[in-house]
């Protein structure tokens, strides 16, 4: 395993996985990150059932090999479907087609309905996907990925920055929260709550400006020029060009179904 996931700021309150160590933790995460984008790629574009179906399936084992909570993923998948429901019964009013059935005088077209499943189809393929590969890593340890696949610095530098001080605002947030409960505040529906609430979210606001300033501060007391500079090494492993070699070989079987 490389090294720096020994140390890739799980330490951090914010940061910290509720996840088992799996065979897909073992890969390099530069290579999870690109063969993520490569499958949803690969899905979304494709038309075939036949597809959407192996790469649901693909999905659900790698779900399995990344040892995902079963509650916590069906929850996450269940709260994107709500979505898809609505989708669902939408689509076949608004796509031109062959009518099945008619509501209020309205057709329900054979086309809408199958343009609605594919979508769902795809939608739940590559948000397991994301969750299995992407989402059982660190957010620091993304980053580091991010940053080695020459994804530019100021996207890296925000998404560290905004996983890392979420946490202190969110601290912060209860800290003040407390301080209103201990002179009696209770939540109701009138003025009084809505002002004092909209007192609380200013005062959040202020206090996250005047933390930022600080931590600016400090940045450029420490020779801060606005670049981080990488100190862990990545480097492929056995593992890392096996799974290379499987997953091109699948994407390509995949993207070749969809011209039979």
């Amino acid at each position: 395993m490389p090294q720096f996931l020994e140390h890739s700021g799980t330490s951090w309150k914010g940061q910290r996985l509720k996840h088992e160590q799996s065979l897909i933790d073992s890969l390099d995460p530069r290579l999870r990150v690109v063969a993520a984008f490569l499958f949803a790629l690969v899905v979304v574009s494709s038309e075939q059932f036949l597809v959407l179906l192996i790469g649901l399936a693909t999905s659900l084992l790698l779900a399995r090999l990344a040892k995902l909570n079963v509650k916590r993923t069906l929850r996450r998948v269940i709260a994107m479907d709500m979505f898809m429901i609505f989708l669902i019964i939408m689509l076949p009013f608004t796509t031109p087609g062959e009518a099945l059935f008619s509501v209020a005088g309205l057709p329900a077209s054979k086309e809408g309905l199958l343009h609605a499943f594919k979508i769902a189809l795809k939608a739940n393929a590559v948000v397991l996907c994301l969750l299995s590969v992407v989402g059982t890593m660190s957010a620091t340890t993304l980053g580091y990925a991010m940053a080695r696949l020459r994804v530019p610095d100021k996207l890296v530098h925000l998404l560290l920055f905004t996983v890392r001080y979420l946490d202190v605002i969110g601290q912060e947030y209860k800290r003040m929260r407390r301080a209103m409960q201990a002179r009696a505040f209770v939540l109701r529906t009138d003025r009084h709550t809505w002002r004092s609430i909209g007192y609380l979210i200013g005062m959040l606001l202020v206090h996250s400006l005047e933390r930022s300033e600080r931590i600016a501060d400090a940045m450029k007391c420490r020779g801060y020029n606005g670049r981080f500079y990488l100190m862990d090494e990545m480097a492929l492993a056995r593992q890392d060009y096996t799974f290379m070699v499987m997953g091109a070989l699948f994407l390509a079987t995949l993207t070749g179904l969809n011209f039979i």
